[in-house]
């Protein structure tokens, strides 16, 4: 039997996964990292493309000893990534610069581009439904204006993804779904849209060629073969971005179908035709999928993932060493004490992500709001639980809103990511947003689309529509109750009001924004 490997460079991980022809998962290997400030730039957060080559191959290595096979017994790699994170690079093809998705060091350059060309933004946006939040533009303003030596040389830019294969086939290349995360793109030709670039004054001659997903665009090398692992010669795939290639990996692959992606970000997607106009108010993104005729609006809830692995580290020693002993997973663990609290934790009400206002986006201070100094009701368990129904709770409000604009409101939302492992956090779904939720046997839905991929550029499906009719395998579907979905729709209108007041001590200059949208 021959296999397929996806290479997922995440926000807070990079793994390798491998699959057999059948969609079984047979070979892991992860490594946690992190994405630095860099020293004197505020709200930066790079990427270390020198120390995060050597983690991405030690995960080759990784997977292909956990599936116990032979590298040459890989038809394809292919790879995903989180979006927006750009690298550059020069005329050899050797990576200049990089930074990883939420740097938001170009404030400045925002608000220049948004003084200097009026309108600018709104115009982008319809053409990409990308703002300049996380886009490439104002990034590479600022690389024009505060490292000029390295603009110079600039010759490619590409996704983080891109760069996998890049350091793989010596190609520098990407495809629609990722690199319409920058901006610089139209949806509707899922292509370049270049003239942005020249009408702020910035090189147009950098953007590399487009793939359609599942598109061969070379081979591993000799020299990525001694550094991965991997043999010299396997084909080596366009990938696309993490969201969509999740959707592939979880069936999503037609209009109408809606997914929810719980990983370090939480994703909410509804695929919706191409030549869909993005709404005038700017409120959700639109980004090409990886089906050709098809985007996706997208909502978009900040850190969900990772603020549950700050609650873990932070707060939950005890809970880690009970797990060593049972040998299950912490997480596991907080569930079942989690789920002996009652709906609506005692009140407690997180502050974390906003609901997506993608035209003018950032977030209060971090916070719990509510708490009590009665220990049998605030507590580790009941606060775990708090944040498993806010993350639910923002997601409802982001499909809410992409509804309003789409018209689209199905009754089943697919489930999957590392959240979905958790059965309460499931239920909790279901019962949030009053639709049935169901659960894929694989939950690396990401990993799995990309296998999709590599599977069609292989021959071993004639399409990605085909490859998730064969490969997706459904392990549970949960109902909602009703009577939760009741109190969860009061604590929903209360959790907005007390938001929408933490964002005005925000405003006043008495907190600190969790996170703010360059230029806001």
């Amino acid at each position: 039997m021959s296999y397929l490997m996806t290479i997922d460079a995440g926000t807070g991980s990079v793994r390798a996964v491998i699959f057999d022809e059948l969609g079984n998962q047979i070979g892991v290997s992860q490594q946690e990292w992190r994405h630095l400030s860099e020293e004197g730039v505020e709200n930066s957060m790079s990427f270390d493309f020198k120390t995060n080559w050597s983690l991405v191959c030690r995960c080759i290595q990784g997977a292909i000893a956990n599936a116990n096979i032979e590298a040459k017994a890989i038809k394809a790699v292919t790879a995903s990534s989180m979006r927006e994170g750009i690298v550059l690079y020069d005329q050899e093809g050797n990576e200049l610069w990089g930074v990883a998705n939420v740097d938001a060091r170009a404030f400045n350059e925002v608000k220049y581009l948004k003084k200097k060309f009026l309108g600018i933004e709104e115009q982008f946006y319809k053409e990409s439904g990308q703002t300049f939040a996380l886009g490439a533009l104002p990034r590479l303003l600022w690389v024009k204006n505060s490292r000029p030596s390295i603009y110079e040389k600039v010759a490619k830019i590409s996704m983080i993804s891109d760069w996998v294969l890049a350091k793989l086939s010596s190609v520098i290349a990407t495809d629609p779904s990722n690199g319409g995360t920058t901006g610089i793109f139209s949806l509707s030709s899922r292509d370049w849209a270049v003239h942005q670039a020249k009408k702020v004054g910035l090189k147009s001659d950098i953007f590399p060629k487009v793939y359609e997903p599942s598109e061969i665009i070379g081979e591993v090398t000799s020299r990525a073969s001694n550094e991965s692992g991997l043999a010299k010669g396997t084909p080596v795939v366009m990938g696309g971005g993490d969201v969509q290639l999740g959707s592939a990996g979880l069936g999503v692959v037609k209009e109408g179908e809606v997914a929810i992606l719980g990983g370090s970000f939480w994703q909410q997607v509804v695929n919706i035709n191409s030549s869909v106009t993005p709404p005038l108010d700017m409120g959700i993104r639109v980004n090409p999928h990886v089906i050709n005729g098809l985007s996706q609006a997208e909502g978009i809830t900040f850190f969900s993932g990772l603020v549950m692995r700050w609650f873990r580290d932070a707060f939950c020693d005890m809970e880690k060493i009970e797990a060593q002993k049972r040998g299950i997973d912490v997480y596991t663990i907080l569930e079942e004490k989690a789920s002996k609290v009652p709906l609506g934790s005692h009140g407690i009400m997180p502050i974390f992500s906003d609901a997506m206002k993608y035209g003018k986006w950032y977030h209060a201070s971090p916070s719990f709001i509510n708490l009590s100094i009665d220990p049998n009701i605030c507590n580790r368990a009941s606060m775990f639980r708090s944040l498993e129904e806010n993350a639910s709770i923002v997601s409802s409000i982001n499909l809410e809103n992409i509804s309003k604009f789409s018209g689209i409101d199905s009754d089943t939302i697919t489930f999957a990511g590392g959240a979905s492992r958790g059965a309460l956090w499931s239920q909790i779904l279901a019962d949030v947003t009053g639709k049935s939720v169901k659960i894929p046997v694989v939950k690396e839905a990401t990993s799995l689309g990309g296998a999709m991929l590599a599977g069609v550029a292989t021959g071993l499906y004639s399409s990605i529509d085909e490859a998730s009719k064969n490969l997706v395998k459904w392990e549970r579907e949960l109902e909602p109750n009703r009577q939760n979905h009741q109190q969860y729709g009061e604590i929903k209108e209360k959790w907005q009001k007390i938001y929408q007041a933490q964002l005005e001590l925000v405003d006043r200059g008495l907190t600190t924004s969790m996170w703010k949208a360059p230029g806001v």
